[in-house]
């Protein structure tokens, strides 16, 4: 079969840092904090203080007050950045809807509707539970939202990679549309899990930073991290066919040119210090890109705990080799926390942000960088410089990896 080329022509956001796209991206130039104290609940008696939450959301951008009350938080983030994204790129009305896919994750879908019926049930029983209960939580329901809103007929799933989600949904659209099962995807990552469940697990398996200081919290390869800082949000990109693409006069952001995901098989919660299917899932979304690594951008996962940061730099280096030294390489979670399902998402935006104004976002709060890490990881300020290629990385709970590999667009 011959395979297709796929370009980007349509980007969505809700982050926390901005709830659009040029609010994202001028937030990721400008090395924006979007870590906060938390205000979804008391944290007088929590270890954990901060999150990343999104700021100043109004679901009315897609929903009438009814229909809101009918959509777990992590739907309105989908749909309000699928909907950004499909104005963006223009394809309603351009394919052919059962040529129109959907693949949006999200790692732990519905879980602020989970703890509020479960509230009521153990409050007033059954009768108290909301008939809308199980379609408002269940995580397949933002893909399935955004194919009923935009019609679209072609393949609609959830991936649910854990952190790895939103990478993974943009790879499986672009081998879709690569090898034509489809012409256009919306695809993407979503979640919405500040409540003091999630916070409650996360800090009890020891991943979360305990740091009170908004501005210490997020730290990626420091020698003071010590784990993660949760975020939410969404993010969305419409793929297409390049040629339909060109057609159509569309706008083309990037083109989509690889993409690779592996399992460590190793463990629940931790990488494999050895970093094998990392790198292999890396080597497969590098086959055949020609690149430069002093022109290419790398968006690390980049959690800001102690392993994650340590096993990607020994990935990029056994992978790259000498040319890692010469890579741009930043966590953008140092800015947004750790959006989980929504992650990969985001920062495949933050590549194209890279490739579209030659700007690599930063590191931010990098001011005691580890020893042991010794690559560019652009401390502190963005940087203006020629990007040609860009790499984002995911890791995920379950030792889920995915890797897409972006080029700037050249005739």
């Amino acid at each position: 079969m011959q395979t297709r080329r796929v370009a980007v022509t349509g980007i969505g956001a809700v982050t926390p840092i901005g709830n659009s796209v040029p609010e994202y991206f001028e937030g990721l130039r400008n090395g924006v904090c979007g870590v906060a104290p938390i205000t979804r609940f008391d944290t007088a008696d929590s270890k954990c203080k901060v999150a990343a939450e999104v700021k100043g959301f109004d679901p009315s951008r897609c929903f009438d007050k009814l229909t809101a009350r009918k959509t777990d938080l992590y739907v309105q983030y989908a749909v309000t950045a699928a909907d950004e994204a499909v104005s963006d790129s223009g394809i309603i009305g351009s394919v052919d809807p059962e040529r129109l896919g959907v693949y949006v994750g999200s790692g732990v879908g519905g879980i602020n509707t989970i703890c509020e019926e479960e509230g009521k049930l153990q409050r007033g029983g059954e009768k108290l539970v909301s008939p809308h209960f199980v379609p408002k939580m269940i995580i397949n329901i933002a893909a399935g939202q955004i194919a009923i809103r935009f019609g679209a007929h072609g393949p609609a799933t959830c991936f649910a990679t854990a952190c790895a989600t939103g990478t993974t949904a943009i790879g499986e659209a672009y081998r879709a549309i690569k090898d034509g099962y489809a012409d256009a995807f919306i695809c993407g990552g979503t979640e919405a899990a500040v409540n003091r469940l999630a916070i409650s697990g996360f800090v009890n398996c020891m991943a979360l930073s305990q740091a009170e200081d908004p501005m210490a919290a997020s730290l990626p390869f420091d020698s003071r991290r010590g784990g993660f800082v949760l975020g939410e949000g969404a993010a969305m990109l419409v793929l297409e066919e390049y040629e339909h693409a060109k057609a159509r006069g569309a706008k083309i952001y990037a083109e989509v040119c690889g993409y690779g995901a592996t399992c460590d098989a190793h463990h629940v919660t931790a990488p494999d210090p050895e970093a094998k299917q990392t790198i292999r899932a890396i080597a497969d979304a590098m086959a055949g890109v020609e690149y430069d690594p002093e022109h290419t951008y790398v968006n690390a996962h980049g959690t800001g705990t102690k392993m994650n940061d340590k096993v990607e730099t020994l990935a990029f280096k056994s992978y790259f080799g000498e040319d890692a030294y010469k890579l741009h390489i930043s966590s953008t979670k140092s800015m947004t926390g750790h959006m989980l399902g929504a992650a990969g998402a985001a920062e495949a935006l933050a590549c194209i942000l890279a490739l579209t104004e030659d700007t690599v976002p930063p590191t931010i709060n990098l001011d005691s960088p580890d020893p042991e890490l010794d690559l560019d990881y652009t401390p502190k300020t963005a940087k203006k410089t020629a990007i040609d290629t860009a790499v984002s990385t995911s890791l995920g709970f379950g030792g889920h990896n995915a890797c897409i590999v972006m080029k700037k667009v050249k005739e």
